[in-house]
């Protein structure tokens, strides 16, 4: 196996060429590729690392929820031994959990790893201490708890709903069936069996000596991520060397006692979506192209193979934007690949124009606001992310292939946008509206107010995710989201309500801020009248 430069003969040209003009704006720092072709693979990376070094086969990226495709092998191997069957029911190997069950059927190992159970994607009593490595303090006291007290909303196996918190049980089920922890257990019955000896859940000497550091989507330093409960979800970390060990393995290249256990796990099973079906794991789309991605705090990857086990890739790089594209096109020469847009810099004062609340739908609006020098974007409900200039009018997220194109009326003034994202979506602007106290006159117009909560760094995260499910009406889910946006922005956006609705729920933070001794501050933001 060998480490070559970006001359390297196997990765596509077109691949090439858009990983080195994604390098050269900024798009990513670094890009390492794993390639496969027949007999033959190579390395080849792009970037450079923070100490100006070259990435290389054996630097070392977190591979997020790639490892859920490891826990997929040694739940296939449990199988294949005889020691439980995909229609076992979970709860039968921990019995000191209480494992929900709906219409009188039992989780099985099966639900649980292809996304089928029933149970939600992150459970309601995750509360990290530390946003920034948000799993390191969710424990398997925590999961028990939640277990113990949720309800599933539908009979496990009726339908998919991808789940962190269903391959966190199932790591920690497989791990306690062997007696052991899910280190260990994957450590000893796929990385010593692949010789992957630069990867692993947590850091060695080694491995820390050649990590390349995360980056957040804004390019600032990003934390890395332990797992505790939830390991079997995306705990490993691991190399381009090391992946393409993993990845012939999957493909069935050279001799390797895991191959039977892998093609069990990426046997599609059911439907996942229109022209894509779930196996243990693995995904496979219509043109049998088999794979999985996966990303934390500062990282992002993704590993895929050919229907004909002939051509595979891993992608790795120390950013949250997904380069799912390139992967996919290194394996099809038809698979589109998204534009390269470079940043540029538009005068400060000039973002304000851009500023406002747009419609895409009825109950559902864009905020685009601006903050410590740079454009946010946030619809209902959903997380904030910046946005970059790429021209006057012309921004694009490094997330989600979204791009938006702002529209000026005859006047120049900014009057709406187009959001390009599966297809092109025109939003109006919704009238500004200037600071007032509510009145008559703004019900009468309909006018609207953003709620906000703002970071002080003394309110306990439990509290503030009290208030967002409690006064705003959020999940689990997105109020964990709204957190994290507290913390690491300084403010967090709960919700769009008319005037006299959004003062009410700004009071009831504020009294229950006081009550409970903590200094929360909530505002509200006249910010546009209704259509």
């Amino acid at each position: 196996m060998s480490t070559n430069s970006t001359n390297a003969g196997l990765l596509p040209e077109r691949v090439r060429n858009a990983a080195q003009e994604r390098i050269a704006t900024g798009t990513y720092p670094t890009l390492v590729f794993g390639v496969v072709d027949g007999d033959r693979s190579e390395v080849v990376a792009f970037g450079k690392l923070d100490d100006g070094k070259v990435p290389d086969g054996e630097t070392v990226y977190e591979i997020g929820s790639i490892t859920k495709t490891f826990t997929a092998t040694l739940l296939a191997q449990a199988v294949l031994s005889g020691r439980l069957t995909l229609d076992t029911p979970v709860a039968q190997l921990l019995p000191d959990f209480k494992i929900p069950s709906g219409a009188g059927r039992e989780i099985t190992f099966g639900d649980l790893a292809t996304h089928h159970s029933g149970l939600p994607r992150m459970p309601s009593n995750f509360m990290p201490q530390d946003p920034a490595n948000p799993y390191a303090d969710y424990d398997v006291v925590k999961l028990t708890a939640f277990l113990a007290d949720y309800q599933l909303p539908r009979e496990p196996g009726v339908s998919y709903e991808y789940s962190n918190l269903g391959y966190g049980l199932l790591g920690h089920a497989l791990a306690q069936s062997a007696s052991t922890t899910y280190d260990a257990l994957v450590s000893d019955h796929i990385l010593q069996p692949l010789g992957m000896t630069m990867s692993g859940t947590a850091f060695t000497d080694a491995m820390r000596a050649r990590l390349a550091p995360g980056h957040d989507e804004t390019g600032g330093a990003a934390k890395n991520w332990d797992l505790d409960a939830f390991a079997g979800a995306g705990a490993l970390r691991s190399t381009a060397n090391d992946m393409l060990r993993y990845l012939k393995a999957n493909m069935g290249i050279g001799s390797s006692p895991l191959v039977a256990a892998m093609n069990l796990a990426q046997q599609p099973r059911s439907d996942m979506a229109k022209a894509v079906r779930v196996g243990l794991a693995w995904i496979t789309t219509d043109k049998g192209i088999v794979s999985h991605n996966g990303g934390t705090g500062g990282y992002r990857g993704f590993l895929g193979f050919t229907a004909d086990r002939k051509r595979g890739v891993i992608v790795l790089t120390n950013t949250t934007t997904d380069p799912d594209d390139l992967g996919f096109a290194a394996l099809d020469a038809d698979a589109p690949l998204a534009p390269t847009l470079e940043a540029i810099v538009l005068p400060s004062a000039s973002l304000d124009e851009y500023a406002g609340v747009y419609k895409l739908a009825d109950n559902f609006l864009l905020k685009v606001y601006r903050m410590s020098g740079r454009l946010y974007a946030q619809a209902t409900g959903q997380d904030a992310f910046p946005i970059f200039p790429s021209a006057p009018n012309e921004f694009f997220a490094r997330v989600a292939g979204i791009r938006m194109t702002f529209k000026r009326d005859a006047e120049g003034v900014v009057d709406g946008l187009v959001l390009h994202q599966n297809g092109d979506h025109a939003a109006p602007k919704l009238a500004e509206a200037k600071e007032t106290e509510r009145s008559a006159s703004d019900l009468a117009s309909g006018l609207l107010s953003e709620v906000r909560l703002l970071n002080d760094d003394h309110t306990p995260m439990e509290f503030v995710a009290y208030v967002l499910e409690g006064v705003f009406d959020k999940d689990r889910e997105t109020a964990m989201r709204i957190m994290l946006g507290i913390h690491h922005e300084g403010s967090g956006v709960c919700g769009i309500y008319r005037h006299d609705v959004a003062e009410a729920k700004v009071r009831v933070v504020l009294d229950l801020a006081r009550q409970h001794r903590h200094p929360l501050q909530c505002v509200r933001q006249p910010i546009s009248s209704a259509n």
